[in-house]
């Protein structure tokens, strides 16, 4: 979701209590002040959130009532999801540049990682997650991947079958 509230003591709080109130997960929040326009100064915020479809109304309503006007309402982007292991020299070999390849392609990114580094001179092994908007994006970014763990010398494991 994207906000716009009065940039006043209170205000954020109160636009964000209502999706507790309705069962909401507050994934994140990031807000930015906007300068003195005809309304004076104004607070922009961008929430990502879990929700149950069900109680989206009930939500919007809470929200406006807090005098909070709601720029836009949005689903996830990003629908299919793989988790795949990687071993090599990762970190040697710039593990920044291996998750930059996928997330600059604009239709996948990886939306997870974990790494384990036994020692300097050892093999790290990182468990990534990758979503994609489809199927076939997702099958591309696995493909970019497969290329760079040729290139810098990875272990690829790829999961055995796809769940849904």
């Amino acid at each position: 979701m994207k906000l716009e509230m009065k940039d006043a003591p209170g205000q954020l709080v109160a636009a964000l209590r209502p999706i507790s109130e309705v069962g909401g997960n507050i994934i994140a929040v990031i807000h930015q002040r906007d300068r003195k326009g005809e309304r004076g100064e104004m607070l922009s915020v961008q929430i990502v959130l879990e929700l149950p479809d069900q109680r989206l109304s009930d939500l919007i309503r809470l929200i406006r009532e807090q005098g909070v006007n709601i720029q836009r309402i949005g689903h996830e982007r990003l629908l299919y999801e793989k988790t795949v292991i990687v071993i090599g020299h990762l970190i040697h070999t710039d593990l920044g540049d291996t998750v930059d390849r996928i997330d600059c392609t604009g239709f996948a990114e990886v939306t997870g990682l974990n790494i384990s580094m036994p020692a300097i001179t050892q093999v790290s092994s990182a468990r990534l997650v990758i979503k994609a908007v489809n199927k076939e994006d997702m099958e591309q970014a696995m493909e970019i991947l497969r290329r760079v763990s040729r290139e810098k010398d990875f272990l690829l494991v790829e999961p055995l079958e796809e769940v849904e």
